[in-house]
């Protein structure tokens, strides 16, 4: 046994977008009411016809030291307390009302606190007809002529619409009329209601420009209230107030025979199109603005309304009246309806009374009441709601869901705002100063609403028949209608009257009476004038008959040409249908491709928002980088200086350390010397004494000329008395002179002349400043090969390959002393000469005794301690000056010395 394949759920069709991408603001228009008589303060100010301005009353003033100030708020359109019913509705609803009939939804609804006028606007009183019945007047002065016979459109249970042959909708009437349950139409022809009677004045009618007249259009109406938060038909038949039934003492409502059957609330629903509708809702067919009207004010007397403090007769519930127009096309012949349900167009307007806003404290609400004003401040708080949101959404691009749900009034119209019509709000403000808080509370949301756009709706399609059907077809009818009377009368006169007129189109017959049986004239005249009618008769038979059959020719002709263009239109109908295939393959594809677009502009979008993310973060590492480069080059350089500043301190303190070491070195070899030549003076000094014991009167031989040390000279004389050892401030010298130091001795004393340790084969540039004194010493240096100069200059520099340089200076001891700073000449890159020092020679003159023959020792010294030894034997004071050079050093062509006293000892 083969088990059938189960099927699946097909996908529900998601929700249509509207095609034009234009979109338009929320038309929000301002309504002031009179004052009353006993209204003294006004708090509104019109200034302009799109401005009013609201003045904060002297209370509030005084009370709330001055919190409040003048603000203005600006409309689309302003209407002052002069302002007509008719002219309100031009503004406001006639654009509405076109649109409805040329198949577009709209949206109006009133706005304000209780007590602002908001149901006289809405349904105004006689004479002062309201938005309400002044739409349904322009309607029906539209579409009058044009409207279809009743049922003929059948409304069905999914907020959708069937069309139905004129023999259907006959039964269904008649179905209708004799099913005593169904609540009868009432009829324009029944006398209305004196309380709704001359609401329009006749000069006041409109119509609409542009009708379609090749369709044909029917009008349903239906009512509805949002009572705390449920939705009630007011056009459902019942008995009794379904939100105060009788209860008995059980609890539970007295039913007698089921004659009290309480309404049940109505439930949202969406359709195919994911169209909001309350299902289970009457929809009432109406055929003239008066039944329609009628209709209204039957569910308007169910309305619920109470008197509170603010006002007689107020509002406690929301009140939707929706009118639903149905048209659909002709068919070829103009003739009847198209039986094609998909060619049925359906627009629907909604008329919203809301409740007004209310605070308990100034109506004095109790119980019910109090439970009443919650609900209705609730729902218009949810509107406001929405309304912000929605407004946020379109001007911040986020993308927050806007909370529909959360009431019954913002559910049942989210299509409106979702892009399915135009929407609109007459704001009705009370100028009085004691509704000023809840007016600026008004004023701000009505401010806000007027930011909120919403798409444009899209025209409907046009049907592919050719315009002007209904016109030709009338046209037709009357041809046809004249050209049979021409031949035989009219085609709706009776047998008897055609066959009276036949008659009457034979001559008439002789007289036939007889008076004499022997009368020859008589009989064969009548004889002879029933032939002639039967002659006629026959003819008229024959040309009747000549007739029929051109008749029947041209029906058939008619017949042949109807076929042909049966099968034509079919054959067009079938091309059309591949048509609208391809168009509706080729409308899947566009939107696939718009859809695909978009998700490709969202990617895109996501794309740059990423790259310019990663740029950004590219540009700060960058920095980033730039910056820790340019530190790690400080760093560099900070440690290359560093490192060449520590190889210079370590070749520093190295070439500081060697020459320390070489000065100690040649301390200690001056020190070994001098001791050598102590002792060799105390050795000759012992020698000589010796000798003299020996030779008694022989005279003390002069002195031993003993050479001068290195880098050093001495300046001899006659023998002197031994001096006294000067003390450390007779040593000081008592003014530095760069002049000389006199002679201590009268006798000339022959200057020797010292070979200079850098003679040699080179040729030397011998510098000495015009300011050198010539100090008149023994011996004095000599440079041979030497060109001397008292300025360097390139030529004597590029002759020569040393250079020295004599200076002179004051000593410590306040003597002159002279160096001589030798240096080699060095020829440069760029073709010049420098000089890099290499050698420096000091030279200084001292004044010396004879030492006595006697031998100088410390034993048998006097007491007093007023011998002192000699100057010889003081070599502190002849090594008292010790000189430092850098050979080679890279601080070329500068030098270094350092002049070092040493410390004598205690």
């Amino acid at each position: 046994m083969i088990r059938q394949a189960k099927g699946k759920t097909p996908r529900r069709p998601p929700p249509r977008k509207p095609a034009s991408n234009q979109k338009d603001p929320v038309g929000v228009y301002c309504r002031v009411r009179p004052l009353g008589v006993e209204d003294e303060e006004c708090c509104i100010e019109v200034i302009s016809s799109t401005t009013i301005q609201l003045h904060a009353p002297e209370g509030f003033r005084t009370n709330r030291n001055g919190e409040y100030k003048e603000t203005q708020y600006s409309f689309k359109k302003v209407f002052g307390v002069s302002v007509s019913q008719m002219e309100l509705f031009e503004y406001v609803a006639k654009p509405l009302v076109d649109d409805l009939i040329h198949g577009k939804n709209g949206l109006l609804f009133t706005y304000g606190v209780t007590g602002s006028g908001k149901t006289f606007t809405m349904t105004g009183s006689p004479g002062q007809g309201g938005l309400l019945p002044r739409s349904l007047d322009m309607i029906f002065n539209s579409i009058g002529p044009y409207q279809a016979k009743r049922y003929v459109f059948k409304t069905d249970d999914k907020n959708g619409m069937e069309v139905q042959s004129e023999v259907d909708a006959l039964l269904e009437r008649q179905r209708r009329e004799n099913n005593l349950p169904v609540p009868k139409t009432p009829s324009s022809r029944q006398k209305l209601d004196p309380e709704i009677a001359d609401m329009i004045k006749p000069e006041e009618a409109y119509k609409a420009d542009g009708v379609d007249e090749d369709s044909s259009y029917s009008i349903f109406v239906s009512y509805i209230e949002i009572y705390n938060n449920y939705i009630y038909d007011l056009l459902e038949e019942t008995q009794e107030d379904a939100i105060k039934p009788k209860w008995n003492g059980g609890g539970t409502p007295v039913r007698q025979n089921t004659e009290f059957i309480p309404p049940q609330s109505k439930i949202l629903r969406e359709d195919q199109n994911h169209n909001m509708y309350v299902a289970g809702c009457m929809e009432v067919e109406v055929k003239s603005a008066e039944e329609a009207f009628q209709v209204f004010w039957r569910g308007q007397k169910k309305r619920k309304v109470a008197n509170t403090r603010l006002n007689r007769e107020s509002s406690r519930s929301h009140s939707v009246f929706i009118i639903k127009l149905a048209q659909a096309p002709l068919d070829a012949d103009g003739d009847n309806i198209l039986q094609d349900k998909n060619q049925v167009t359906v627009s629907q307007l909604c008329l919203v009374d809301l409740a007004g806003s209310e605070r308990t404290g100034r109506t004095g609400a109790e119980g019910t009441r109090i439970r009443e004003a919650g609900n209705i401040n609730q729902s218009l708080l949810n509107l406001r709601t929405c309304i912000e949101i929605l407004r946020e959404n379109q001007m911040c691009g986020t993308n927050r869901m806007v909370p529909y749900r959360d009431s019954k009034v913002t559910h049942l119209f989210k299509n409106y705002f979702d892009g399915e019509g135009k929407v609109k709000m007459v704001v009705c403000v009370n100028p009085k100063a004691d509704d000023y808080e809840e007016t600026l509370l008004v004023m701000r949301f009505a401010e806000m609403t007027q930011e909120v756009e919403v798409a444009r709706p899209v025209d409907r399609p046009i049907c592919g028949f050719t315009p002007g059907r209904r016109h030709r077809n009338q046209a037709f009818k009357e041809e046809l209608s004249r050209k049979l009377e021409e031949r035989g009368g009219p085609i709706d006169r009776d047998v008897p009257t055609v066959i009276n007129h036949l008659v009457h189109s034979l001559p008439p017959l002789p007289s036939c009476e007889l008076t004499d049986p022997h009368d020859d004239i008589t009989l064969p005249r009548l004889i002879e004038a029933l032939q002639n009618r039967h002659r006629i008769r026959q003819m008229m038979t024959e040309e009747f008959n000549k007739a029929a059959n051109t008749m029947k020719s041209m029906l058939q002709d008619l017949d042949s040409n109807l076929i042909a263009k049966d099968n034509f239109i079919h054959e067009q109908n079938g091309k059309l249908g591949e048509k609208d295939k391809i168009i509706q393959a080729n409308k899947e594809e566009i939107e696939r491709l718009e859809k695909r677009a978009r998700m490709q502009e969202h990617k895109i979008d996501i794309l740059q928002k990423t790259t310019k993310i990663y740029e950004g973060d590219k540009r700060s590492l960058q920095h980033e980088l730039e910056t820790r480069e340019q530190r790690l080059q400080r760093e560099l350089s900070e440690k290359r200086r560093m490192e060449q500043r520590m190889h210079g301190v370590v070749s520093d303190t190295q070439h500081k350390w060697e020459k320390e070491c070489e000065r100690r070195v040649n301390a200690m070899q001056l020190e070994m010397q001098n001791k050598l030549w102590v002792k060799d003076e105390k050795l000759k000094q012992l020698k000589a004494i010796v000798t003299e014991s020996k030779t008694p009167g022989r005279p003390d031989p002069p002195p031993r000329q003993t050479q001068p040390q290195p880098r050093q000279m001495q300046t001899q004389t006659q023998p002197q008395p031994q001096p006294k050892r000067p003390s450390r401030e007779e040593r000081l010298p008592a003014k530095r002179s760069a002049s000389p130091s006199p002679l201590p001795t009268t006798t000339p004393v022959r200057p020797l002349h010292r070979r200079s340790r850098s003679a040699g084969g080179e040729k030397w540039v011998d510098h000495k400043p015009a300011s050198s004194l010539d100090l008149g010493t023994v011996l004095q240096p000599v440079v041979p090969n030497a060109i001397q100069v008292s300025a360097p200059n390139e030529k004597a520099l590029s002759k020569c390959d040393r250079y020295v340089l004599t200076h002179q200076e004051v000593a410590s001891d306040g003597e002159i002393q002279t160096k001589l700073i030798k240096g080699e000449v060095i020829k440069t890159r760029g073709g010049g000469q420098a000089v890099q020092f290499t050698d420096i020679e000091t030279l200084r003159q001292e004044l010396t005794t004879i030492p006595s023959r006697k031998r100088k020792s410390s034993e048998g010294a006097p007491a007093n301690g007023n011998q002192s030894d000699g100057a010889w034997t003081d070599v502190e004071t002849r090594c008292s000056m010790a000189m430092e050079m850098r050979a080679g050093s890279n601080m070329a062509p500068g030098f270094e010395h350092h002049g070092i006293t040493k410390r004598r000892k205690p």
